[in-house]
């Protein structure tokens, strides 16, 4: 059978809302800069009460939301599995992913009570980014927020690594990987966060079990899951992990291993301002790569443009004009 979806991706749906802060800032709200932090909902909206919320952007996120949205930007068809509540950011990320061109388990069905996660996502002048995440109902994820017969129509089923810090979450994770591997779907795995990997390293190694067939991370997740010191370690010891994988490199590009051989991917100079979302997009813009007819050295170099177009703007996404941009160039 043809496959309906190129990419499935199951993961937190988070509303997010973009933001320029200073160091001062976060140093007087004792927010530990460049990381994501998960805070209740009291402790976000102090932070929140103090940034000009007027100022800034609104976007339906999480981490494989951003992939999954991209790779329908560039053109590919994609699905997405999460959990939202019946409130106005609820239906505010319902409607975003919708004119996005994504399917998704939110489509046809009420929705639940309870309060729809966001992330606050603030921006340095260095274009580091700060994420204070308040998981909402989104905590709540589990398997029955999988649409088995969407996945099963998939070509690649892709996990976002920040499900890994419930028990819920973990048992939805492999519970995918396991109905994708009966059913011939490939399996695509992002570690996220180097704290899923630090924090969360027995159960995430429990997902990827004997393997999955395409992983993303960057250097410092690669080095943490693999427990080595410098990157040749840790690129041998992903082989264990992953038949095949893409490290990205921040300003040096990245790396591709597809299963033979290494490829090099060379970065593209750009004035970044704002690096939330490059790795997202990177993935998103791979997959679709791979999906649709691109070799996997066309799709890193795909990839890098689009991720080095995304850090030269506020906000984890392209707009329309500029995905056609880096098709273009390619």
């Amino acid at each position: 059978m043809s496959e309906k979806y190129n990419v499935y991706g199951i993961g937190n749906a988070l509303v997010d809302i973009v933001t320029e802060v200073d160091d001062q800032f976060l140093q007087d709200h004792s927010i530990e800069k460049g990381l994501m932090t998960l805070v209740d909902e009291e402790n976000q909206t102090r932070i929140s009460n103090a940034i000009n919320m007027s100022k800034s952007n609104k976007q339906c996120g999480g981490s494989a939301a951003n992939s999954i949205i991209a790779v329908s930007q560039f053109g590919g068809s994609s699905y997405y599995s999460c959990k939202v509540a019946n409130d106005e950011l609820g239906n505010f990320y319902k409607t975003d992913l919708t004119s996005n061109g994504v399917d998704s388990n939110l489509q046809g069905h009420d929705l639940e009570s309870g309060i729809t996660g966001k992330c606050l996502v603030m921006t340095s002048e260095d274009a580091s980014r700060t994420m204070n995440t308040f998981l909402g109902i989104t905590a709540d994820y589990s398997r029955s927020e999988i649409k088995e017969s969407a996945l099963k129509g998939s070509e690649y089923l892709y996990i976002e690594g920040y499900l890994v810090t419930s028990e819920n979450g973990q048992d939805a994770m492999k519970y995918a990987k396991k109905l994708a591997e009966d059913n011939g779907v490939k399996t695509a795995i992002t570690f996220s966060d180097p704290a899923m990997v630090k924090y969360f390293k027995e159960p995430m190694q429990m997902v990827v079990g004997d393997g999955v067939d395409l992983l993303f991370c960057n250097e410092e997740e690669a080095m943490l899951y693999t427990d080595t010191e410098n990157i040749s370690d840790a690129k041998e010891g992903l082989k264990k992990a992953a038949k095949r994988y893409v490290i990205t490199l921040g300003e040096k590009g990245a790396v591709i291993f597809d299963g033979d051989k290494y490829i090099d991917i060379a970065p593209n100079k750009v004035e970044a301002i704002d690096s939330n979302g490059a790795g997202d997009l990177f993935a998103g813009a791979f997959l679709y790569g791979i999906t649709n007819g691109k070799s996997y050295a066309d799709a890193g170099k795909l990839a890098s443009l689009a991720s080095s177009t995304v850090v030269t703007k506020f906000g984890p996404r392209l707009e329309a004009t500029q995905v056609k941009e880096v098709l273009a160039k390619l």
